[in-house]
């Protein structure tokens, strides 16, 4: 059964791209899988091709939209999942049992796109960890050297 619904949803996403899927049913349906262990196979490159696509896709597409909105891009990617939300169900509007699996969807998307995504990480995001470590030690130097010449005047204070 699950089986099936993503076959549904992969053909009706296929359908909305422009692609005549009418073929690939005979080839790569869940029947004519589990007829042909050759076609099995073939199933899993594709959708392997497909996985590395839609990450592929996804990455270039929010890498864009960091670019476009900067700092701001947390509202792009919020209003992008809202509407796509209620695409989903107002196409879903009389039968709620069909939007579980593309809220699904939107809501993986959603989370796969957040802060743990590619586009976070990838950007010049300001000095390194070494930089900030070095940083960080030559601040600490500078407070010994202050700290100590503070300890001398107070001693050189006391001795007076």
């Amino acid at each position: 059964m699950f089986i099936e619904t993503l076959w549904k949803v992969w053909t009706d996403l296929l359908d909305v791209l422009g692609l005549d899927v009418s073929n690939l049913h005979q080839y790569f349906s869940p029947a004519s899988v589990a007829s042909s262990p050759a076609r099995a196979l073939l199933l899993v490159g594709v959708v392997l091709l497909a996985y590395w696509f839609l990450s592929l896709s996804l990455g270039v597409t929010f890498s864009l939209l960091h670019a476009v909105f900067g700092r701001f891009f947390w509202i792009a990617r919020v209003v992008l999942f809202s509407l796509s939300c209620v695409y989903v169900l107002h196409k879903y509007e009389g039968e709620p049992e069909n939007a579980v699996l593309p809220l699904c969807f939107v809501v993986a998307v959603y989370f796969m796109t957040g802060p743990m995504g590619f586009y976070w990480r990838s950007g010049p995001s300001g000095p390194s960890l070494e930089e900030k470590l070095e940083h960080l030690e030559s601040q600490v130097r500078l407070l010994n050297i202050r700290l100590n010449k503070v300890l001398e005047s107070l001693d050189r204070a006391n001795g007076k």
